[in-house]
């Protein structure tokens, strides 16, 4: 064998004497596409940070030997300013959040242009065409004029691809790629990972991929590393652990597919539809550049004549990218945005007067993507889980409210046995899963006939996402729920829903059952979504 480009030894890392990452070993071949995989708190993000020294009051030991341009150096024992020759140049990194990763007050251009100016010496307008280059490698249309745009002004995915152009600014030798693709639709998610792949391929750099997207690592990967609890329990090829895993703990993240376990479809609808739409459009008003804004406005329509129903019971399925329009749907479904057309939700239309819609609020509800913000950090989980009763049941005593919020979280699997002084507790002391039970509760407590989810498992590990999304099934078939759910992810479909709807540039481009839109796609659109699960 080759030497490695990058041989870990006996890598340990500490907080305060606690040690989160455990004298783990592994390499990287010139050239070679390795996955560290793991759920959240298994330490594979802390394992990548520290080869650069990037961790804020962590104690670091071990070796990191890198072939660096100037031979072999062990990356934890180099001076700051050698580490800064390195950092970027020779390694560079894609962080999982690009909007919080780049500067919101400086151009993409301005950023990639920076890197080119520090790392390789080139004059301001060398490096500004330099950078409008690199933007046009990573396929962003009409680079010149996306280079003076800002962060904001970029969807989600050509944020990724700016800081993509950003981390290959220099040719590094080795990319860490720390979840590039975890917020992304599955049509990005594929898109950037056949980037990289292709960019791989060209330059010959090695990537260290953390994730926990086991589809992912399938489709991308030459190894696989699996950590758990800071330790490496299992490295291969990615053939042999995804065909013979060995540790239990690499059988568990394989096994944690959404399962399907719904009650059938096929019946008869003899009850009212939960939620009916005929003809929904929601458009929102555009200024017309230049001297016609002074006299009129245009209007972009987000949501186009859109027909669908929500049985008791039931649950639709809404897929499709970022811009599609499905989370405008949902909103128009939760009376949050104005619409043309017909839209009843519980037997009733929503009102322009927020007052008289009180009774729909307590039947319509909805859980969010990511419950970290959608749960105050400043609220205990008694005063969250019982704020739509003090809502909609004023009347109910302090005790008869207490009983309520413990029957609540006890349907969702969190009883004081289990946490003790649970409702005493803030959202910060839970993990992500937990949290997102916490906010199930909070809106099951009123007793409402549809949930409006929206992504409610994207943000979460995949072994997690299965305990999650169990929980829903359970839900619906105990107390007869219906869903609306909002998601880019085809497991989660197959498995929670019984009808599903597809959405591209506000249209519906196909809708039927599961089994007939997923197994038998007929447009081209849904062809492409199905052939990324």
């Amino acid at each position: 064998m080759s030497q490695p480009l990058l041989d870990v030894i006996d890598l340990r890392v500490a907080f305060a004497g606690k040690e989160v990452v455990r004298g783990i070993n592994f390499s990287i071949a010139p050239g070679e596409k390795l996955a560290l995989v793991g759920e959240s708190g298994s330490g594979k993000t802390v394992t990548a940070l520290s080869l650069l020294r990037l961790v804020q009051g962590a104690s670091i030991s071990g070796q990191a030997n890198f072939d660096g341009p100037e031979g072999q150096c062990n990356l934890l024992s180099l001076p700051e300013r050698a580490l800064l020759g390195i950092r970027g140049r020779d390694i560079a990194m894609i962080f999982q959040e690009p909007m919080t990763a780049l500067n919101p007050l400086f151009t993409i251009g301005d950023q990639i242009a920076e890197v080119v100016q520090l790392k390789q010496g080139l004059a301001k307008a060398q490096a500004a065409q330099a950078a409008i280059k690199l933007i046009a490698d990573t396929g962003i249309a009409e680079p010149e004029r996306r280079a003076r745009a800002f962060p904001h002004q970029l969807s989600g995915g050509q944020r990724q691809r700016a800081m993509i152009a950003m981390a290959l600014a220099c040719s590094p030798k080795l990319l860490l790629a720390d979840e590039p693709t975890t917020a992304l639709d599955v049509t990005l998610r594929g898109q950037i990972l056949d980037l990289l792949s292709e960019l791989q391929q060209r330059t010959g750099m090695a990537v260290l991929l953390i994730t926990h997207d086991l589809n992912l690592v399938r489709r991308f990967a030459h190894r696989i590393a699996v950590m758990e609890n800071g330790h490496l329990v299992e490295q291969g090829t990615v053939e042999d652990v995804f065909a013979k895993p060995e540790h239990p703990y690499t059988r568990k993240l394989i096994d944690s597919k959404p399962e399907r376990d719904v009650a059938s479809a096929s019946s008869p609808v003899v009850a009212a539809a939960v939620l009916q739409a005929n003809h929904l459009r929601v458009a929102y008003p555009v200024a017309l550049p230049g001297l016609r804004g002074w006299f009129g406005k245009s209007e972009f329509v987000a949501v186009k004549d859109a027909t669908f129903t929500v049985p008791p019971g039931k649950t639709l399925g809404i897929v499709g990218e970022s811009g599609s329009g499905k989370s405008t749907l949902a909103l128009a479904s939760l009376g949050l945005l104005p619409f043309s057309g017909q839209l009843q939700a519980a037997g009733r239309s929503w009102s322009r007067q927020a007052a008289s819609n009180k009774a729909l609020r307590r039947a319509v509800q909805v859980v969010f993507q990511d419950p970290f913000s959608s749960l105050s950090p400043r609220m205990t989980v008694e005063a969250i889980v019982e704020e739509g009763l003090r809502v909609h049941e004023p009347l109910l005593s302090q005790t008869e409210r207490r009983l309520r919020v413990e029957q609540s979280l006890e349907d969702v699997g969190m009883t004081e046995a289990q946490f003790p002084g649970l409702l005493r507790r803030y959202p910060h002391e839970f993990s992500g899963g937990q949290r997102q039970r916490l906010a199930i509760a909070r809106v099951l407590i009123i007793n409402p006939a549809l949930l409006v989810l929206d992504e409610p498992t994207s943000a979460l590990d995949v072994t997690i996402q299965k305990q999650v999304l169990t929980l829903l099934q359970r839900l619906q078939r105990e107390r007869g729920l219906s869903y609306l759910l909002i998601t880019h992810d085809i497991q989660v479909i197959r498995a929670m829903a019984h009808e599903v709807m597809v959405m591209k540039d506000g249209e519906v481009v196909e809708s039927g059952t599961v089994l007939q839109v997923l197994d038998h796609p007929r447009h081209p659109y849904t062809q492409i979504l199905v052939a990324q699960d």
